[in-house]
């Protein structure tokens, strides 16, 4: 899961897809209705890459807790706006147990579950499988 060019724009709900950068800004589309505009650094856009979640001892990844939620929720949206504040924060530390809930606010969590399902409805939320050193390939060598 490439998150690198799927941006998130300061006063703008959704996300958006970096199309192109120039030195002043930045040409993005909505994934929610597919319509481009210029953006502007001084806007407040960061890379969903970029943006990590607190935890008690560090800070997790978006990218991490979206894959947790898909499969969580077995590759389906989630329903969060039916659970109640408690039960989105109940949920949240299932799926980050060790989230510092002084610095981690019920805004931040709606919002990571409201990009989860953009991510999952333009199909950009994959698992990654990280091999161990004894699952890589081994080059073999053949005494001729």
């Amino acid at each position: 899961m490439d998150l690198s060019k799927i941006l998130s724009i300061s006063g703008k709900n959704g996300l958006f897809k970096m199309i192109s950068q120039t030195k002043n800004n930045f040409i993005v589309e909505s994934l929610e209705d597919q319509k481009r505009f210029p953006a502007f650094q001084s806007e407040g856009v960061s890379t969903l890459e970029n943006i990590a979640i607190y935890t008690h001892d560090n800070s997790v990844e978006l990218k991490k807790l979206f894959q947790n939620i898909y499969i969580k929720e077995d590759k389906k949206p989630l329903e969060y706006k039916l659970m109640t504040d408690s039960q989105q924060r109940d949920y949240f530390k299932e799926i980050l147990p060790d989230y510092d809930e002084e610095r981690v606010f019920l805004s931040n969590i709606k919002k990571v579950f409201q990009w989860y399902n953009i991510l999952l409805k333009n199909d950009l939320i994959s698992i990654e499988v990280e091999l161990s050193e004894n699952e890589t390939s081994t080059e073999e060598t053949s005494n001729e």
